[in-house]
């Protein structure tokens, strides 16, 4: 599977509860228009290896075409694309809620929301 073929992508971490509950939205209000890759699943391993650097797990990402958006630097990018026409059908894995980590508690809605907006990056190809 290449992976500029299936542009635009969501990567998220699939084995985080609220971070699935997020993809789930996201997946909602993108209507098939948005790959949606967990970061633990086999494609996701393949686009931390090929495309984003060692900070990839620290966040999620929004990869287009030309560049790569993680966190904060990545929720522009995807607000576009969900008003952007469809363009193709898109590829999805399934979203399980298994949480490996204490993320239901309000700390973990915190941490997580904090992290959002504290870590940004950008990777151009």
């Amino acid at each position: 599977m290449e992976i500029k073929e299936n542009t635009p992508i969501v990567v998220f971490d699939n084995q985080c509860y609220l971070c699935v509950k997020f993809a789930k939205v996201v997946k909602f209000f993108a209507r098939d228009k948005i790959t949606m890759i967990g970061h633990y699943s086999d494609f996701g391993k393949k686009i931390r290896d090929e495309i984003l650097d060692e900070s990839a797990l620290e966040m999620f990402w929004f990869i287009d075409k030309k560049r790569a958006y993680g966190g904060r630097a990545a929720l522009l990018p995807l607000v576009k694309s969900l008003f952007a026409k469809k363009t193709k059908k898109s590829i999805s894995m399934k979203m399980d809620d298994i949480c490996e980590q204490d993320c239901k508690t309000v700390k973990a809605v915190f941490i997580r929301s904090a992290s959002l907006l504290t870590n940004s990056k950008k990777i151009d190809f």
